[in-house]
């Protein structure tokens, strides 16, 4: 999957430069079975990954888990 930086460049390449898709491949190093499927106008936008943010608790985590193994480790009563 490439993104959709890659894809503008692309596409800005082949229908305003006038490159050809070969040449676009050379430039890329992606095969030219790709390139052609990504140039089609009918095809869809790539899809963006997922973004990772962090929680609240991601910077506490290491904490709260050596408190749940020493609490685990404690008599019930």
């Amino acid at each position: 999957m490439i993104d959709v930086s890659l894809l503008s460049v692309m596409r800005r390449w082949y229908f305003r430069d006038g490159l050809s898709q070969r040449e676009i491949t050379k430039r890329t190093g992606l095969s030219r079975n790709t390139v052609r499927r990504y140039l089609k106008k009918d095809i869809a936008e790539p899809v963006y990954t997922k973004r990772q943010t962090l929680g609240k608790v991601d910077e506490f985590e290491e904490l709260l888990i050596s408190w749940l193994k020493r609490e685990a480790r404690r008599r019930r009563k």
